[in-house]
């Protein structure tokens, strides 16, 4: 039988898990939205698009779980247009939206990076020192050495989705740092530490060339692709912590 949790309960055990207070973040971490008081039903998912709401509705879920949530820095501050549809959405049908950011790449087991590390069978060595935050720069070793082309080919099997890659030496691979979504900008931080590849998820254009002076090898795998398991990840426990229903929804995002 489904149990019915208090939402405020579920807040506080996702915070002592995840510990938001070591961010500093772009965004609000935790409630978003609030709804109604008691959860039975907690979908999931990777961005709290209008798409993902819809299917929240349909299935009748008391809170919506994602990675990219609302609120960010330097966003406008009117609620109207896509951000009204959004929020009308949620409100008329009293569904929370609780969004976890930077905690949920950063946390060992349940994170975006821990989990993308497993799926490639990357030895997790630790975390590097990175620009914002702690702990968000992962390294490792990857287990065997690779080629740029065998390294690709991993991704695109493991991830269903084939990475952008940019070449910046011919030595194998085997030193490996990563870390996921829009993180591109740690280039540098890889390379000081003596990495031979970087994964993230995204590319600028200056990344190519950072990427070929600085000597390391860089592949864009795409920042949903990246992103896709943590809060499946966390929902599947905070459901299993609390006897609660989920479901995951896969919405397709090329980027």
């Amino acid at each position: 039988m489904t149990a019915e949790v208090p939402l405020n309960d579920l807040i506080s055990d996702m915070s002592r898990l995840l510990e938001p207070q070591r961010f500093r973040d772009f965004t609000v971490n935790g409630l978003q939205v609030a709804g109604r008081e008691r959860v039975r039903r907690v979908m999931t998912g990777v961005t709290a698009c209008q798409a993902l709401l819809d299917e929240a509705v349909e299935w009748q879920a008391d809170m919506v779980m994602v990675h990219h949530g609302y609120f960010w820095k330097n966003e406008p501050v009117e609620v109207v247009g896509m951000k009204k549809r959004r929020l009308a959405t949620l409100l008329a049908h009293d569904i929370s939206l609780v969004a976890w950011h930077l905690p949920l790449d950063a946390h060992v087991e349940l994170g975006n990076n821990a989990l993308l590390g497993q799926r490639m069978r990357w030895s997790i060595e630790g975390s590097l020192d990175a620009p914002m935050g702690q702990g968000l720069l992962f390294h490792g070793d990857t287990g065997e050495a690779l080629t740029t082309e065998s390294l690709t080919a991993s991704l695109e099997q493991a991830l269903a989705r084939k990475p952008l890659v940019i070449e910046g030496h011919q030595r194998p691979i085997r030193r490996i740092a990563w870390c996921t979504g829009g993180a591109q900008d740690m280039i540098q931080t890889a390379a000081d530490a003596g990495m031979d590849a970087f994964v993230s998820g995204e590319i600028s254009e200056r990344t190519t060339h950072l990427a070929r002076e600085l000597g390391i090898t860089y592949a864009a795998a795409g920042h949903h692709a990246t992103e896709r398991d943590g809060v499946r990840a966390l929902g599947e426990w905070l459901a299993g912590q609390h006897g609660l229903e989920h479901r995951f929804v896969e919405i397709d995002n090329p980027v």
